[in-house]
């Protein structure tokens, strides 16, 4: 069976929220650090860094 990614990553995003319970605003925080991250200098950096 195959899964989109953004299934599993919704999936394991409101898991995450429901165990953990953290606050939403380091939830907002992170996810636009991410997505600034994304658009950024670095990203190529990051993303060899990853693979």
């Amino acid at each position: 069976m195959d899964v989109p990614l953004w299934l599993a990553l919704l999936c394991i995003g409101v898991l995450g929220v429901k165990l953990i319970r953290p606050p939403w605003w380091l939830i907002a925080a992170l996810l636009l650090g991410g997505y600034l991250l994304a658009d950024s200098l670095l990203a190529p950096v990051i993303d060899n860094f990853i693979k």
